[in-house]
């Protein structure tokens, strides 16, 4: 994924089992972030994250996505659970994780384990890449991800 480039259209399952698809968000700025699993203490701080800046996030034009490689079930949980108020996909195939090139070799306990390597893409309302953000520390995401979008929305006056 290159800066500035477009962002290839997919659909997932959102975690209430419909189809959506990248591009139903034309025309507004999205926020897409992956996290390796629903309900683990990093993805529920960076998840929560998100929900405590939800509004500020909307007033700025955003939409905000978050992909995991759960199942929609997990998906539906983990938003009921904490009253995330925005759409998780379930990409349990790893379909869209591996076309975003983000499985990464880690140890857990000791042992190798493939994972999702925590990643946010901001995309524009065109569907371009705006800024990718790695190796994302879930406390202090969305503010970081907020003021990005802000600025960015200055200097373009979208």
């Amino acid at each position: 994924m290159e800066l500035n480039q477009k962002v290839a259209d997919f659909a997932l399952q959102t975690d209430e089992d419909k189809t959506v698809s990248l591009s139903d968000y034309a025309g507004s700025p999205v926020i897409l972030f992956f996290y390796p699993r629903a309900d683990t203490p990093g993805c529920t701080i960076e998840a929560c994250g998100f929900r405590d800046q939800f509004e500020k996030l909307q007033r700025a034009g955003a939409v905000v996505l978050g992909i995991s490689r759960d199942t929609v079930k997990a998906q539906a949980k983990f938003k009921a659970k904490y009253d995330l108020p925005y759409t998780l996909l379930a990409d349990s195939d790893e379909k869209i994780i591996n076309r975003f090139g983000l499985m990464k070799d880690a140890t857990m306990y000791g042992k190798p384990v493939r994972k999702v390597a925590r990643t946010t893409f901001l995309i524009g309302p065109d569907q371009t890449l705006i800024h990718i953000f790695r190796d994302v520390k879930p406390e202090g995401h969305a503010e970081e991800v907020l003021a990005l979008l802000k600025e960015w929305k200055k200097e373009h006056k979208a």
